[in-house]
């Protein structure tokens, strides 16, 4: 009987191994660690395709770098999965993304061999040169290798850092890992110069080689290079000129194929040996690389939920109800269908914003302006300085990228632009690094700024028309990922007056939830317990935080004994920002006992969304007992299940 070998995967216990394995083995090595990859994102879900591109590149780096003494350093770490499985964590793939489990990113708390935490774009540079300095300086560290897409590299912190190493001329390597595609397919005069460089690779039968060829002459001697120029010069009558890179500092290598391995590592092996100052390897991949479903997907299967291997099928959502961000980009094309000057920006998430929606409809008035938020701010602010009606569609945690040209650019000219904050509040597997917790804080301390939330979808529509109808100053409104209620959508959005919230429940005066956001439905749930406990509780939806309903404010602690304010956002938000207001107008001296329920001063790790605020206190049950403490009550054991009706 014939003794099968033992796949080649298996005799990697971390990166050393492979820098013992011949170059055949480690093409075995990147195959079956395709496959595995496949395998663990078909159980968990998350970012598949990012992560399928750079499976060459991560078997040939970690060969030829001394990691994790060598610091290798993935911008935004969305593709790290199998990075992940060479560094030891193969047997918690199976928790990728999951509560208590592995992280989708890299985390330094995980891992020896993540020295840099990652999730936002374009700081892996920044990173690099900051550990090649430490290098310099005496610091036990080795090379510092950074990886960005090309996506990353167009936005500007980027460039900041490559200016940065390319004047401080130190030893660093940065490899471009150039797929044509980020999240939605790449935009800018970056992307079309990187895209007319690669051409050679992609297209030239030869173009591998040439580039091969061009990569190693770098090493070469002076005058062997100055010679081969020439010769270029007398054979194509065309003058050598440096690339972009070259001119930043950079030694320029490439480009080269990112799915050939003995490129690859014929490339870094002599970057290695021979660099002494900053290098850019510019590689080409394909995202999504070995797997059909994925290379023949629009989206490249970016980020995927749970699917079968041998369809791509993913599986689907039980939920009856829209998302949050259908029904933002359903009502602002709706909007932009009766005023031709409403525009919306997004900053490389046209479909994660929903403005997608709007620019199937109206495509001239959609603009993504790539990883870019600063610019996406300050453009949709010089749009509304021109009579324009901009709505600039960023994730909370992503927004925070852009905050001084929120300060500068917007609120203090006081133009009216229109802030859709998505992923508001805590946002599930991606964890803590996408988690919309500052958002109230950071925008309700700015003069002018109007700060909204959204208790449910119908909430959603009527703050989109009243976003639309407000021009004078800026206004935000805030909403979360997932699904609504399943309430009645209204056919039109109503435009809401100003600083005013609404009574939901009118309870007998013993305790008062004032809810800023969709937890408004989690109140519900605690006001259903506690009354069949045989406690009365009023249920008021602030709408805003800026400006504060006064007045509903005031009602609310003359007739309670207790108020509580309950959001979905960090400490220094909403509560504090009533808490201040009623300190002001001299309300904390009425003796009503004042409590907030916000999220913790902490990070919270990735879960279900669910289980996230299980663990924040901020969910049903939390606010029950915020409750029961605050009237010195007993707390009783009640079935929660029944109390929403059904819901989840």
């Amino acid at each position: 009987m014939t003794r099968q070998p033992t796949p080649t995967l298996d005799r990697v216990a971390g990166p050393a191994d492979l820098r013992h394995m011949t170059d055949p083995e480690l093409r075995s090595v990147a195959d079956e660690l395709r496959a595995e990859v496949i395998d663990a994102v078909s159980r968990t879900g998350g970012h598949l395709g990012s992560s399928l591109g750079v499976v060459e590149l991560s078997v040939a780096i970690h060969a030829v770098f001394d990691t994790p003494r060598d610091k290798l350093i993935w911008d935004v770490g969305h593709q790290c999965y199998p990075h992940k499985i060479l560094t030891g964590r193969r047997d918690r793939m199976h928790t990728l993304r999951q509560g208590g489990g592995i992280s989708g990113f890299t985390k330094r708390s995980e891992s020896e061999y993540d020295p840099f935490g990652a999730a936002h774009s374009s700081t892996s540079i920044s990173a690099a040169l900051g550990f090649t300095v430490a290098r310099d300086m005496g610091m036990p560290t080795g090379d510092a290798i950074a990886v960005i897409g090309d996506g990353s590299i167009s936005a500007g912190m980027a460039y900041e850092a490559l200016n940065n190493a390319g004047h401080e001329k130190r030893r660093m390597f940065v490899i471009l890992n150039d797929n044509e595609m980020s999240i939605a397919p790449p935009v800018g005069a970056m992307s079309s110069y990187l895209s007319s460089l690669s051409d050679l690779t992609r297209k030239g039968p030869f173009g591998g080689l040439v580039a091969l060829a061009e990569g190693m002459e770098k090493f070469a001697p002076k005058e062997v290079r100055d010679g081969a120029r020439r010769a270029r010069e007398l054979v194509t009558g065309l003058e050598s000129r440096g690339t972009f890179f070259e001119e930043l500092g950079f030694d320029y290598i490439g480009p080269i194929d990112g799915h050939d391995m003995t490129q690859l590592l014929s490339v870094l092996r002599g970057a290695r040996a021979r660099c002494t100052g900053p290098v850019l390897i510019h590689c080409c991949t394909v995202k999504g690389k070995g797997y059909a479903p994925a290379e023949g997907s629009t989206d490249k299967y970016h980020g995927v939920s749970k699917f079968d291997v041998g369809s791509g099928v993913q599986a689907k959502s039980t939920a009856n109800a829209p998302s949050y961000t259908a029904v933002f980009g359903d009502a602002l094309t709706e909007e932009a269908a009766r005023d031709p000057a409403i525009v919306a920006i997004t900053a490389a998430m046209p479909n994660g914003t929903g403005v997608d929606r709007m620019a199937k409809r109206f495509p001239g008035r959609v603009f993504d302006v790539g990883i870019a938020e600063q610019h996406g701010v300050t453009f949709a602010a010089g749009m509304a300085a021109a009579g324009l009606k901009p709505f600039c569609a960023i994730y909370s945690t992503f927004l925070q990228r852009g905050y001084d040209q929120v300060v500068h650019d917007v609120a203090l000219q006081g133009l009216p632009v229109r802030f859709a904050i998505d992923r508001a509040g805590l946002v599930g597997a991606d964890g803590a690094t996408h988690a919309g917790a500052f958002d109230i804080g950071y925008l309700g301390a700015l003069p002018g700024m109007v700060v909204m939330a959204a208790a449910d979808e119908a909430e959603l529509k009527h703050m989109v028309a009243t976003a639309a109808a407000h021009d004078s100053g800026p206004i935000a409104f805030r909403y979360p990922r997932g699904n609504g209620t399943g309430v009645a959508l209204p056919e039109r959005g109503e435009v809401l007056e100003i600083g005013k919230g609404r009574m939901i429940r009118e309870g007998t005066g013993d305790v008062a939830l004032l809810s800023f956001g969709t937890h408004l439905s989690e109140c519900e749930t605690a006001a259903t317990v506690l009354a069949a406990e045989g406690l009365s509780v009023t249920i008021a939806d602030a709408r805003f935080a800026k400006p504060l309903d006064m007045e509903l404010i005031a009602r609310l602690v003359q007739t309670h004994g207790a108020v509580i304010t309950v959001e979905q956002g960090a400490e220094g938000g909403f509560g504090a920002m009533v808490l201040q207001a009623m300190a002001g107008q001299g309300l904390l001296d009425l003796g009503c006992r004042m409590r907030t329920l916000c999220l913790p001063d902490r990070f919270i790790d990735q879960a279900s969304p669910d289980e996230m605020y299980r663990d924040a206190g901020l969910d049903a049950e939390g606010i029950i007992a915020a409750v029961c403490r605050v009237l010195g009550r007993d707390r009783k054991v009640v079935d929660l299940a029944a109390a929403r009706g059904g819901r989840s």
